[in-house]
């Protein structure tokens, strides 16, 4: 067990014929009482601000621990953002393809109805013009004709024909 000042205060040493001077070693154990007793009150301070050191070494590693573990779970969710938006980036592409490609093959669907129905009405006009031409040149015959009795007979024909024409329209 270590000495403490008390125990080098309360130390007595035996007396001997010629021995030393009592108040010379007095003074010198009362000077290393007080030095000891420095020793031992520096290094309580130094165990002290030792302590408190490590207790701020130990909160420091624990807030870097924590850090480093926040750092990596917002890599790893920014990580799953990124791949989420690519994903979800993909698939908005591929249904506006889907989509374009819908509106552009029904664009071409109706392009073809429509060509076939002008084709159709082109056709419908050409014989409208042809069976109108065919009874205005009959009706300029008449005109052109002296007798009834053609007459007669051609009026039978332009009915014929207007039936016709209205059976058609």
């Amino acid at each position: 067990m270590p000495l403490t000042p008390l125990d080098i205060h309360n130390k007595e040493f035996s007396r001997r014929l010629r021995g030393y001077d009592e108040d010379e070693v007095n003074e010198f154990l009362d000077q290393v009482i007080k030095d000891y007793e420095g020793v031992i009150r520096e290094n309580k301070e130094l165990s002290n601000q030792l302590l408190s050191v490590q207790e701020k070494l130990d909160h420091f590693a624990t807030i870097e621990e924590t850090l480093s573990k926040t750092i990596i779970i917002a890599q790893e969710a920014a990580d799953d953002v990124k791949g989420n938006a690519k994903k979800e980036a993909q698939l908005i592409v591929k249904e506006a393809e889907k989509n374009a490609d819908r509106i552009v093959n029904e664009s071409l669907s109706k392009s073809r109805k429509i060509a076939l129905e002008v084709e159709e009405l082109k056709k419908q006009a050409s014989i409208y013009r042809a069976r109108f031409r065919t009874l205005v040149e009959a009706q300029l015959e008449l005109l052109t004709q002296d007798g009834w009795e053609v007459l007669e007979s051609r009026e039978q024909e332009v009915r014929d024909r207007e039936r016709e024409m209205k059976e058609i329209y």
